[in-house]
């Protein structure tokens, strides 16, 4: 209804919402009066910059009192030319919301129409008229006095002789001089006489003085202005020539102190500056950090000597120059992570992120949100935009552990990126590219789940470009004591207690038992025994070995069965009688490995577990 009414209004008029400064509505004697088109969800201080306290005050007044008015303030007209206007305004309210009801006065044209009229009454009235119109320019240069007090900014005027005419109480505020220590001298020599740093400004060079001597604007963006005090000001200023058809009258100087701006950008700078000495610090501390945990690391973390180890490098060594996806196979506990890892690490990419991603640990309605990150809203936990693992991924390896477990209806949206290298995040309809190596492990026969129906046949090809095969520790047994005293040493400064010896024994005993934990089961079975030695002596408590005894030899009873102690004395024998035979030498041609058909590693590691070698 109100936006019906004011549409009727003959003056411009306007609905404001004071709380978002938005104008609600506007009539057209209101749009041109600014020259635009429209003036809905235009905020009412844009159409007044520089006046915003003003008509905050304003506002206020309105509010409490239900009515108010304005004098002089300037608007800026859609051709950048200042339009000088007074409001009237009425404040109501409807279902808890004010708005202000405001109705505009063109000052100037107020003045020209008054001007028209005591024109025309002055020809008919004689000097009644006449005076009337001098009671006008009486006004109109209190109008303007006016405008020079309201003015946040600084002004003085100076004729062509350098003498200041005028100064408004801004300029008097800033400067410290009153007007009448100003009015009539020469403004040069009292404020803009010398440089920052002491040293004297000539008057031929002041920009203030050439703006008449030269009929030009000048403008200055970081100056010294001195006070009365003997203080300087920083000001930014602009000088512009008064002409009278081709005569120079001088000039006026609109001035802004600056101090407290120009502070803050010094404090801004030396904070930005302060930033990047901390980044480039944390970035070399990054650095020296990375260097530091490489030369503390076994070759890539992977402890043994086996051949299984030794081939599991050299893949590695293939593999990890390249950009192709690998898939890592082995059962838990046998060191899946740290293969990922070390092709990483040895990769163009060790430079971006290595991202970890447990597929067995994201529930089935969150992998998708996980993999690809959401935006908020998309349901109803969206609270905020969340970046996927992909997107962290970028540049570098994304490492899918446990793979098989993906459900099927995911499967396909993973294939997708795998071959367009694009995506979109859930409840975003926007395609990010992404540029990311798959690194997939997987404790399952991906084959047999394939031929089951369980696992997508195009995916596991795409993921199976390279395969590595990890052997559990059971078959590569020359492995554990070298793993034994890794564990035992990190285990021991974990805890901070003093470190066990690893005996023959305990070696033998770990030896013995087949490990389906493998190097985890190892590492958790290795940090109990250790808490738990007593005198520096460790025992473990494995499921098949059992508590040694003293065993009472009896002649007379015949054995089905021989003791460990018997076992080790005739394997010592048969390996001492090929070493003896070999001439002493283990590996090579006709060594003592050769004639026991076993490998050299092994051998080594049998010879050292006897005690026969250290």
């Amino acid at each position: 209804m109100l936006t019906a009414v004011v549409s009727w209004m003959p003056q411009p008029s306007m609905i404001v919402e004071p709380g978002t400064d938005c104008i609600i509505a506007a009539n057209e004697a209101a749009c041109e009066l600014f020259g635009l088109e429209t003036l809905a969800n235009t905020t009412f201080t844009a159409l007044h910059p520089g006046f915003e306290s003003e008509i905050a005050v304003f506002a206020e007044e309105a509010i409490y009192r239900g009515f108010a008015w304005t004098r002089r303030i300037e608007g800026c007209h859609q051709t950048g030319s200042s339009l000088a206007l007074e409001y009237a305004c009425k404040a109501f309210k409807d279902e808890n919301r004010t708005f202000l009801v405001l109705s505009a006065c063109d000052l100037v044209e107020q003045s020209r129409r008054e001007i028209e009229t005591d024109d025309a009454a002055a020809k008919h009235s004689g000097i009644m008229e006449w005076r009337r119109l001098q009671r006008f320019f009486h006004e109109m240069a209190r109008l303007n006095d006016l405008i020079l007090t309201a003015a946040g900014d600084g002004i003085y005027g100076v004729d062509a002789d350098g003498k200041t005419t005028f100064v408004n109480p801004a300029a008097e505020r800033m400067l410290g001089w009153s007007a009448a220590d100003l009015i009539g001298r020469d403004m040069h020599s009292l404020i803009h006489h010398k440089h920052p740093d002491g040293s004297a400004y000539p008057a031929e060079k002041c920009p203030i003085y050439n703006s008449f001597r030269h009929a030009r604007v000048n403008r200055v963006e970081d100056e010294m202005f001195w006070r009365k005090d003997g203080k300087p000001v920083r000001v930014e200023y602009t000088s512009t020539p008064i002409l009278d058809a081709d005569a120079v009258l001088g000039a006026v100087i609109l001035f802004r102190d600056i101090s407290q701006r120009k502070e803050q950008e010094r404090q801004l700078t030396e904070a930005l500056a302060e930033v990047d000495r901390l980044r480039n610090r944390l970035e070399m501390e990054n650095a020296y950090l990375q260097e530091e945990i490489r030369a503390q690391r076994n070759h890539r973390e992977i402890i043994g000597s086996s051949t299984a180890i030794a081939d599991t490098i050299r893949q590695i060594e293939l593999v990890a120059s390249t950009e192709a996806n690998v898939l890592i196979i082995g059962e838990s506990g046998t060191g899946k992570e740290l293969v990922a890892q070390a092709i990483h690490d040895d990769s163009p990419r060790h430079e971006r992120p290595l991202i970890r991603v447990n597929c067995a640990a994201i529930p089935r309605e969150l992998f998708e949100s996980e993999f690809f990150g959401h935006v908020r809203g998309a349901f109803t936990s969206a609270l905020r935009d969340r970046v996927g693992r992909f997107e962290l991924a970028d540049g570098g390896t994304l490492f899918l552990d446990e793979v098989g477990e993906i459900p099927m209806e995911l499967q396909g949206k993973l294939l997708r990126v795998l071959q367009d290298k694009s995506y979109e995040r859930v409840g975003e309809e926007k395609t990010r590219k992404t540029n990311v190596r798959i690194i997939a492990a997987t404790n399952r026969d991906l084959q047999t789940e394939v031929e089951a129906g369980r696992f997508r046949e195009d995916l596991y090809f795409r993921l199976n470009v390279f395969p590595i095969m990890l052997r559990p520790l059971r078959d590569r047994p020359d492995d554990i004591p070298p793993l034994a005293e890794h564990f035992l040493k990190l285990c021991c400064q974990r805890l901070n207690i003093s470190k066990p010896m690893l005996s023959r024994a305990n070696v033998a005993d770990l030896m013995a038992y087949d490990w389906p934990g493998n190097a985890r089961e190892l590492e958790n079975v290795i940090e109990r025994a250790a808490i738990l030695s007593q005198g520096g002596r460790l025992s473990f408590e494995l499921p098949n070995i059992l508590p040694r005894t003293a065993v009472v030899e009896d002649k007379k009873v015949t054995k089905a069965f021989e003791t460990d102690a018997e076992m080790r004395g005739r394997e010592m024998a048969n390996i001492k009688a090929a070493v003896d035979a070999a001439g002493g030498r283990v590996s090579g041609p006709g060594g003592a490995a050769e004639l026991l058909e076993m490998k050299p590693t092994t051998l080594y590691s049998r010879l050292r577990r006897l005690g026969l070698r250290d």
